[in-house]
């Protein structure tokens, strides 16, 4: 018997019955997005994947999802605080390029990354910068409910007027020594934070800054999210998602902001992925958590580099739960390739009959698993048993296929994994050669075969697809 989706809410501390707010069952989803100054790490989307679950487990739960992701590409400062210089600035100067040219270089990598990685791209991807006008209504509105005060480097939320500050992280604001997490200036605590920056001076202009009632500068890293969530999702939507890095301070003002503005919390759930730390190479050490300002910085490209199907890191995240931290080792992710590669040519070989159902005790398991808080763990280990079990060929390649609306590894596609996986541009010419076969252009269809042979591999047609081999 399958049981209803259960999610933890990290504001109530709880695991909780999922129910829409909405009475057509639309699902209103935010997710906090990259900073985009340089590559993401594949740290980072470890939490885009637990992201990407969430929204296909809603679906399979039968809701329609209204996603919505920010980028930031203003107000992010170097140190998570509010001081110091934007990191999108920062990473202009190091490149000899503008901050624009930054900006949207990354996004365009950002979501070519996602691609590669088979994470649906959010229905309203907006960006910070885009959306100015909406960010200074939110401040001049919490300026009139007098919430904020003027310091000498910009206006600030003043979170000694909001009794329920910082209930998400429980934070105990009294014990909270000034500094301690921000560079004080002339702020009134600790816990304040910056709604909007000044500009330095005539002469020292920065390349992002727009004119305001306070004077020229630029929006604070978290007025951003309430500003375009409330746009796009309302006053009060179902779900807000992001890192754990997220719930001590941006998470945290966004909902004091919001809560100041129009009294809720922003969000009925609140949802945080887990870091993808370093597995230590003595067992004796620490982990450390995965950063680009390290020079061992993990980015999607390098995967692919080495030759990694970026299913088999997908794979890889699926193997702990998204509220647990997960150590990342090269050998901890051969063992995802191999598995995976298991997975995808154990389906390939399954018999193939569009009018098989899957089977329902199986189906049942695995909608058990991705409905107890996206337990993708077990959700695997249904997977497993049924390749494994005893039901009739086509009735294992039913239910896999139906797992794999949530999985995301594409086990349906005619390629065919079977001794290694394989690097993209290779894929890229053997289902080239496929399509030439299947319209019958033999000739092109030798000519690519002719340089997979070349570039070190062999392809075998099979009913459907074919097989490939190194030579």
């Amino acid at each position: 018997m399958t049981r209803s989706l259960v999610l933890y809410d990290n504001f109530t501390r709880s695991l909780r019955p999922f129910e829409p707010l909405r009475p057509d069952g639309e699902v209103g989803l935010y997710t906090c997005g990259p900073t985009v100054y340089d590559d993401q790490h594949i740290g980072n989307y470890r939490t885009f994947l637990f992201e990407d679950i969430l929204k296909r487990v809603l679906r399979w739960n039968g809701h329609r999802v209204k996603h919505v992701m920010n980028v930031t590409d203003v107000g992010h400062l170097v140190g998570d605080g509010d001081d110091g210089e934007d990191k999108l600035v920062k990473g202009a100067r190091r490149a000899g390029r503008s901050a624009w040219e930054i900006a949207d270089h990354f996004t365009r990598a950002f979501v070519r990354d996602l691609e590669l990685l088979r994470i649906e791209k959010a229905d309203i991807l907006c960006r910070a910068t885009d959306h100015i006008a909406e960010q200074i209504a939110f401040i001049v509105a919490l300026e009139a409910r007098g919430f904020t005060y003027r310091t000498s480097d910009g206006i600030y939320f003043d979170t000694s007027k909001l009794p329920s500050y910082g209930e998400l992280a429980r934070l105990d604001t009294a014990g909270l020594d000034a500094g301690r997490r921000v560079a004080m200036g002339d702020k009134h605590a600790a816990t304040d934070f910056a709604l909007w920056k000044f500009s330095p001076e005539a002469g020292a202009r920065r390349e992002m800054e727009w004119e305001s009632p306070w004077g020229i500068g630029f929006p604070g890293w978290h007025i951003e999210c309430s500003a375009m969530a409330q746009k796009y999702l309302g006053d009060f939507f179902d779900i807000h998602c992001g890192g754990e890095d997220h719930i001590p301070v941006h998470h945290t003002n966004e909902i004091a902001q919001t809560e100041a503005r129009v009294g809720t919390r922003l969000a009925n759930f609140w949802l945080h992925g887990y870091f993808l730390v370093h597995a230590p190479e003595d067992p004796h050490d620490e982990t450390r958590k995965m950063s680009k300002s390290t020079e061992d910085f993990l980015r999607v490209a390098l995967l692919v580099e080495r030759g990694y199907d970026l299913h088999a890191y997908r794979y890889f995240c699926f193997t702990g739960h998204y509220r647990t931290q997960l150590s990342f080792s090269w050998q901890a992710l051969d063992a995802a390739k191999a598995a995976f590669v298991r997975l995808q040519s154990g389906f390939a070989s399954l018999e193939h009959d569009r009018a098989t159902p899957p089977d329902a005790s199986s189906m049942d398991g695995f909608e058990s698993a991705i409905n107890a808080d996206l337990n993708m763990p077990r959700a695997l280990a249904v997977a497993w048993d049924v390749l494994r079990g005893s039901l009739p060929s086509a009735v294992k390649r039913a239910t896999l296929a139906r797992f794999d609306d949530v999985l995301g590894f594409d086990l349906s596609s005619p390629v065919s994994c079977i001794e290694e996986t394989v690097p993209p541009p290779i894929r890229a010419l053997a289902d080239e050669r496929l399509h030439a076969r299947s319209r019958g252009d033999y000739a092109q269809a030798d000519a690519l075969r002719t340089k997979l042979r070349e570039a070190g591999w062999t392809m075998e047609d099979r009913p459907g697809g074919y097989r490939l081999r190194r030579c």
